[in-house]
């Protein structure tokens, strides 16, 4: 177990050596939307491209984007103090499992990991460094109208998203019940991520996401927070995140050793 949690560390401090970062935000304020945005080909406004977190204010009272006074229900309070008190006394993590977050953490929580848009009509595509994470927004075709027995719950959940203006709203549910990241919630969560870009003093593209996570099951109103992400230079590229390699190197390590005996 231990060895596994050292395994995303060394992940983390590989690509911090590789490449300069810009720090996560957490909370701030909404941005508002620009006239000089990029448009695609639908004339929607283009978001494709690299993007980093842009820096938060430090607010104490949120935890990786999260409340840390979240209105939780008494019984999901209990659930949650139950789960940290069976993981917390050994550092244990998903992360150090090579799990990934999953919705909503992996939008709050990549840290100065990157993310990447790859912009259709149909179909809006992130990709988040951070284990490789991967949300797909299905926007028209079949796709987009998927029956409930034709989808499964999952960490990241079924994402469809429609435009409201140049504001791409996305509707996100069948998420799996999850203690393991800071925003818990039940299997009946539905968040509602609303995007929309700007432009900063210096010209760049500003990406700002207004996050609501609506679970009557665990929560006893719905929790709204803002993530905030810059463009990056036009040269920057996503880096491979491969938190189980490690494990395997060290496993034939382990296997050349004892031939060698």
């Amino acid at each position: 177990m231990r060895r596994m949690r050292k395994l995303e560390g060394k992940v983390r401090a590989w690509k911090t050596l590789l490449r300069t970062t810009v720090g996560m935000g957490s909370v701030v304020a909404m941005m508002c939307v620009c006239g000089a945005a990029v448009r695609a080909a639908d004339n929607h406004p283009d978001f494709t491209g690299v993007w980093r977190g842009m820096r938060g204010n430090g607010d104490p009272n949120f935890v990786r984007g999260w409340p840390k006074d979240m209105p939780l229900r008494d019984e999901a309070r209990q659930r949650r103090e139950a789960y940290h008190a069976l993981v917390d006394p050994n550092g244990e993590t998903p992360g150090g499992w090579c799990v990934g977050t999953g919705m909503p953490g992996s939008l709050l929580e990549s840290g100065g990991y990157p993310m990447e848009i790859i912009q259709k009509p149909e179909q809006i595509t992130v990709i988040y460094e951070a284990h490789t994470e991967m949300q797909r927004i299905y926007i028209s075709g079949p796709k987009a109208h998927v029956s409930d027995g034709d989808l499964f719950p999952t960490r990241n959940g079924f994402s469809t998203g429609h435009w409201e203006g140049d504001t791409l709203v996305v509707e996100t549910d069948h998420l799996k019940e999850q203690f393991d990241q800071t925003a818990v919630h039940s299997a009946n969560a539905r968040i509602t991520t609303r995007y929309r870009m700007s432009q900063g003093e210096d010209g760049k593209r500003i990406l700002t996401a207004e996050l609501t996570m609506t679970d009557p099951d665990f929560y006893t109103k719905p929790v709204t927070v803002t993530k905030t992400w810059v463009e990056a230079e036009p040269d920057a590229r996503m880096m491979l995140y491969e938190c189980t390699e490690p494990t395997w190197e060290e496993h034939l390590q382990a296997l050349e050793a004892k031939a060698g005996q």
